[in-house]
């Protein structure tokens, strides 16, 4: 087991009117010697905006804003922008996050070069029904009931006016190109899939029905471990170590209390990411804390940045969905026992 130090909570909901519900789920980059957080703020009737603040350090607070940095501008984020994650690919800052309409939450994207004005690039991830899914992915065979049950919305084909969607979440890049291409995981519940483009116009409607006929190709890891049986799904941008690519995900499982949401660790190849080289079989960390059993959703760990010092490694997380704290771990040992961890690559 990794030695895990909770540091607690980092910062909580305030009574400003756009994050007194909770905040949650950072994104988190370094730059220019302070560590910047996008969170995920939240007021009242779950409505969704974007707040800032900077770091002197890992867990020191020198500014918070105290108004949304980015909030709902389109109608298919009219409802909230939530849980970002960032990463800098050349010169560019590459902020994903989840747009919610208030019927279909899909992955999208804003860039920015100075980390003060966004440019929206719009959803990223595949709009179709679930009996479009349904019929593209199935073609090639019979198509896991897990998909069914996690995205087919009990059938429904129309809410509040707007067509029901299949959920794309967690659309979530590499901090570098890859073989020239730009690669991102996102997640079709219950698995982490993976896409790459040249560039991100070709993500067209032609570019993800082609994906869906070989979807079991962008699959990169699905359920394997009791703490992660109901569903996984991505948590903090990769991070580059010399033996793959870090990866801090998220596991859910079910229980008398509900689901459980943890922290979980992997390794991708560093030239091919869906080629997994290794896998904790336990969670990382899970809720075990007072702030993390009970909250807005109790029983809830869900780590969405993540920045290294020297051999230490910070993981900012979701606390119970209200909060925002910290958890750190030695990284050449995370990294020593996920070798003593590998697995058989089958694909």
């Amino acid at each position: 087991m990794v030695k895990i130090n909770k540091t607690g909570i980092l910062i909580g909901k305030t009574e400003l009117g756009f994050e007194n519900e909770g905040v949650l789920n950072p994104a988190v980059i370094m730059d220019n010697g302070f560590i910047h957080l996008f969170y995920r703020a939240v007021s009242k009737g779950n409505y969704s905006t974007i707040g800032y603040c900077k770091l002197k350090g890992p867990l020191e607070v020198i500014d918070r804003h105290e108004e949304p940095l980015l909030f709902p501008k389109f109608d298919y984020e009219s409802q909230g922008v939530e849980d970002p994650r960032i990463v800098k690919i050349d010169d560019l800052f590459y902020l994903s996050y989840t747009a919610y309409d208030g019927v279909n939450a899909l992955g999208a994207l804003a860039v920015s070069t100075d980390l003060i004005e966004f440019e929206r690039k719009g959803i990223l991830v595949p709009q179709m029904t679930y009996k479009m899914f349904n019929h593209l992915v199935g073609s090639r065979g019979p198509v896991n009931e897990k998909y069914l049950r996690y995205n087919s919305h009990e059938g429904i084909e129309e809410k509040l006016g707007k067509k029901v969607m299949i959920w794309d979440k967690n659309v979530i890049f590499f901090p570098r190109r890859i073989n020239g291409k730009l690669c991102f995981l996102h997640r079709v519940k219950p698995d982490i899939q993976f896409a790459s483009v040249d560039e991100l116009e070709e993500l067209t409607l032609e570019f993800w029905q082609h994906y869906l006929l070989h979807f079991e190709k962008g699959i990169v890891m699905s359920p394997m471990f009791p703490h992660e049986i109901s569903y996984i799904g991505g948590g903090c941008p990769p991070i580059e170590t010399e033996l793959g690519w870090l990866l801090i995900y998220h596991s859910v499982y079910d229980s008398v209390k509900g689901y459980v949401y943890c922290a979980c660790a992997a390794l991708l190849d560093l030239e091919n990411p869906q080629k997994v080289i290794a896998r904790l079989p336990q969670a990382l960390f899970q809720p075990e804390l007072e702030w993390e059993l009970l909250g807005e959703v109790n029983n809830v760990c869900f780590p969405t940045g993540a920045v290294q010092i020297e051999d230490t490694l910070y993981i900012y997380y979701g606390a119970a969905d209200e909060q925002i704290a910290v958890a750190s771990l030695n990284m050449p040992e995370l990294l020593k026992v996920l070798m003593q961890n590998q697995v058989k690559y089958e694909k």
